[in-house]
């Protein structure tokens, strides 16, 4: 009797397939939302822009052309090519100063965000860790901030520290740090009694890494959206204070600015009104959309 070999060899077991990247599947999820892709798109060009606005603009944005005040675009009558949005009463270039105001509202978002994240994060972790006395006088404090209009306490806040671009970074700073705060000890509560945490702890791990290196990394995913969409709020509320004369000063060519001192020249002149206006609602749509996106990809509960 002849035993062929095949038979005595044991069966090939099926190839195991990887679970894909975390990076690539958030990625897979994120680029199905059109809306988020396209708020994407937007953030990156204007983040170019604002970055590159030394060489992108075609003016310097505080130059006056005494030959060239409140020209229109370039497609309305009596427009030039030399200013291809027009220029201001004062002769300034709309488009260059529109660039360069680019840059300012990119950094306002990125400084308020940072600076709001810092501090909200680190009073959530403490009051979602420690609880009791802790959580309550932190909550508590948190709890009057955000009983206050919020536009309000930026003014309150403004009009204290005095006008000014730093000072406006600042309150609009203040006002969102209750929102993080928040959101970080809901993160932290939700996280401290689940195993892992518990094995950390049984190990001997101190509060300090239990915090940092145990509980935070899984409460980054709202923070993210969270972050995101601050930074809309935080472009939105310094424009809000700059249009009301506390927040950055002439000649500086930020958005809220240069729509307070264009106000009269609405039915004259309505381009330089309308495009410092169009930033800014381009802008925080596009955050908006980029935040949803964020929010429907990392969030399990959400991807289809």
């Amino acid at each position: 009797m002849t035993i062929d070999v095949q038979d005595t060899l044991p069966a090939a077991s099926p190839p195991v397939s990887q679970p894909p990247h975390p990076l690539v599947e958030f990625w897979y999820h994120f680029r199905q939302n059109k809306g988020a892709m396209a708020g994407l798109a937007v953030i990156l060009l204007i983040a170019v822009v604002a970055l590159f606005a030394d060489v992108v603009a075609p003016h310097d944005p505080n130059i006056q052309y005494r030959d060239a005040i409140l020209v229109p675009p370039v497609w309305q009558e009596g427009g030039r090519w030399a200013f291809l949005l027009g220029t201001d009463d004062i002769g300034r270039d709309m488009l260059s100063r529109l660039i360069f105001g680019a840059r300012l509202s990119m950094m306002i978002g990125l400084i308020v965000v940072t600076l709001s994240l810092a501090v909200g994060l680190a009073l959530g972790m403490i009051a979602g860790f420690f609880g009791g006395v802790t959580d309550a006088l932190v909550m508590r404090f948190m709890d009057i901030l955000l009983s206050l209009p919020s536009l309000l306490l930026a003014v309150v806040v403004a009009a204290i520290l005095g006008p000014g671009l730093v000072n406006a970074m600042l309150a609009v700073s203040i006002v969102v740090i209750p929102h993080y705060a928040r959101l970080t000890r809901a993160a932290v509560m939700a996280e401290a009694n689940k195993d892992y945490v518990v094995a950390s702890r049984v190990a001997g791990a101190g509060p300090l890494r239990l915090m940092l290196v145990v509980i935070l990394p899984n409460c980054v995913a709202p923070l993210i959206v969270q972050a995101t969409l601050g930074f809309s709020t935080a472009i939105l509320d310094a424009a809000a204070l700059g249009f009301l004369g506390l927040g950055a000063q002439p000649p500086t060519p930020e958005w809220g600015t240069m729509l307070a001192s264009s106000l009269q020249f609405l039915q004259r002149a309505p381009w330089v009104v309308t495009w410092p206006g169009v930033a800014i609602l381009v802008t925080v749509l596009a955050f908006n959309l980029l935040g949803d996106g964020l929010r429907d990809a990392l969030d399990p509960k959400l991807k289809r």
